[in-house]
């Protein structure tokens, strides 16, 4: 699985918008960050092992509140990173700050 970031990505490019993305069936874990944020950075390299790991039972994107701010407001991120897991278009879960991988890959296969 590939970690997909934000609407802007120049190395993919995302079809539909953010409400058909977070209406899927698989548990979609969406990570809203700024590329001015040190602890959103630390969040990098653990979402992209929970990735890989998760496969094709769920998705994990990323969101630049700055780039994406109607988005963010949508869904009241005060603070980044703020992770939040949709499946069904449904908020299953949602925290700020940094989270462990393991706690990361425990909550996707809770929900796969």
């Amino acid at each position: 699985m590939r970690l997909l970031c934000g609407f802007h990505d120049k190395h993919y490019q995302m079809k539909g918008n953010f409400n058909d993305i977070i209406n899927s069936d698989k548990p979609v874990l969406v990570d809203f960050f700024a590329t001015w944020c040190g602890p959103c950075k630390t969040m990098n390299p653990i979402l992209e092992e929970v990735a890989t790991e998760a496969g094709d039972n769920a998705r994990i994107i990323k969101i630049d509140v700055d780039k994406n701010p109607n988005v963010a407001a949508q869904y009241q991120v005060r603070g980044v990173p703020t992770l939040i897991l949709f499946k069904n278009g449904k908020i299953l879960w949602q925290q700020s700050g940094v989270v462990p991988g393991h706690q990361l890959k425990q909550l996707l296969q809770q929900h796969a």
